[in-house]
């Protein structure tokens, strides 16, 4: 009996399912100035940033984010999406070809077809896009990769007739077909709803009828819908009116999760872009960072915690549009901040500290250890600790009140000494660092004072 409790445990610790709140970024590649992915999967190992989300499937980003313990989205660029929508045989080839080579090691998580494809061109086929989601979904079903892996796309904000009042929103009358087809395919398989969301253009195009702070996520004192919500930033309002318009094509009643794919503020702006400052940057990209740790949902909905992925992780000088369009990133081509943002966290690699990457291309020792996600479930972390310092069979008397790991005397830092010697004990392999999906694997030492983290 001891032993089938044994085998249990171990099965529900190990086993990859994810509990863990997560801030994502956008992590696009249009400019001449970037750094190389294997530096960019790096830097980010030593943030509280744990998915990335990229607009293709660049093999050197697959790779290079292998064994990082962050999770990737993958894209299907809009000009492939026909070709996908053809047939299985297509969707299996590009999967095959792509993506399947990558994982497990790279940890993706789910497949964009198209971004705001039924809005950014009008000769693209809507039922073409439908019909690639469906042929995608039916390959990770035949890989055995459906649970793992979703299939989703990310829509404009311009899929709506209208935004606000936000209880009164509905999707656009020619889409409403597709957006039906796309809302049921995505409750049939549990994949999330995208919409990429931008208070920063509403202002921009409104100044005089939208209020600054507001659009800037700030606590003003509240706009009112008819039904009685009360909105004190755009962003809920935004992501609000699209459940009302899930609700009004007759999905209302099932549990559909919405993700913000984008959002964020550019620094600079063409001259008459009077809102485009690196102060407004910072003021809107931190408190829409808070926004994705506080696990809160909207007024319609307080407790669906809503998933939000940052734009951008990079300027992109080559991208093409107005002046904003290349300067929405947090960071420069240098891995300089282009304006202050705090994404260090305690327990990341490099101790959380951020720093400006190199340019001489070092290269990363053999050295790996595993660590607890920054933001990972505590219930799950207590779990995880009682395991390992019980049948796991890790030596834990560092983590006692005596010992030298002791201080800070904090769950995330006790189950991350644990964590560690478990993976240590039992080869090193990605599978005994996922703990439920709170593990990080790091290539920076954790160790501090005299706490020392175990190595092979």
């Amino acid at each position: 009996m001891a032993l089938h409790l044994f085998h249990l445990l171990l099965f529900l610790l190990l086993s990859p399912l994810s509990y863990v709140s997560s801030v994502g970024i956008n992590y696009g590649t249009l400019g001449n100035n970037l750094p190389s992915p294997k530096k960019v999967a790096q830097l980010l190992q030593s943030t509280l940033i744990d998915k990335v989300k990229i607009y293709d499937t660049n093999p050197d980003i697959l790779e290079a984010f292998s064994n990082t313990g962050i999770d990737l989205i993958v894209a299907v660029e809009n000009y492939h999406v026909a070709n996908i929508s053809k047939d299985a045989a297509a969707a299996d080839d590009w999967f095959g070809t792509r993506v399947q080579p990558f994982i497990p090691a790279t940890s993706i998580v789910a497949v964009c077809v198209g971004n705001e494809y039924l809005t950014s061109d009008d000769n693209l086929d809507p039922d073409a896009l439908v019909q690639a989601m469906q042929n995608l979904h039916a390959v990770l079903l035949k890989r055995g990769l459906d649970r793992k892996i979703k299939v989703t796309t990310p829509h404009s904000m311009a899929v709506l007739a209208s935004s606000f009042p936000p209880s009164a929103s509905t999707f656009a009358t020619k889409l409403i077909p597709t957006m039906s087809s796309i809302v049921g395919f995505l409750a049939d398989t549990g994949a999330p709803f995208m919409v990429n969301a931008y208070p920063y253009f509403a202002y921009r195009d409104n100044p005089s009828t939208v209020d600054l702070e507001y659009a800037l996520l700030g606590n003003s004192t509240g706009v009112h819908d008819p039904k009685g919500y009360i909105y004190h930033n755009m962003l809920d309002a935004q992501i609000d009116a699209v459940r009302s318009a899930i609700d009004a094509i007759g999905f209302g009643n099932l549990s559909m999760k919405i993700t913000v794919s984008e959002s964020g503020w550019p620094s600079k702006g063409d001259p008459e872009d009077t809102a485009a400052t690196p102060n407004n940057a910072k003021t809107y990209n931190t408190r829409l960072i808070e926004r994705a740790q506080s696990n809160k949902g909207t007024p319609m909905k307080p407790k669906d915690n809503i998933e939000i992925f940052v734009f951008a992780l990079f300027n992109e000088n080559k991208k093409p549009g107005g002046a904003s369009e290349r300067n929405f990133g947090i960071f420069n081509g240098d891995g300089s901040k282009v304006y202050e943002v705090d994404l260090s966290c305690e327990f990341c690699s490099n101790g959380g500290a951020f720093e400006k990457m190199s340019t001489s291309g070092q290269v990363r020792g053999p050295s790996v250890w595993c660590v607890a996600k920054p933001h990972a479930d505590e219930k799950v972390l207590q779990s995880v600790l009682d395991f390992c310092c019980g049948p796991g069979g890790v030596d834990c008397r560092e983590v006692y009140e005596s010992g030298k790991c002791f201080e800070p005397d904090k769950l995330h830092a006790h189950a991350s000494y644990a964590m560690n010697a478990y993976y240590q004990m039992h080869g090193r392999n990605y599978w005994n660092c996922d703990f439920k999906g709170t593990g990080l694997v790091t290539f920076s030492d954790p160790s501090y004072g005299t706490c020392r983290y175990r190595q092979q």
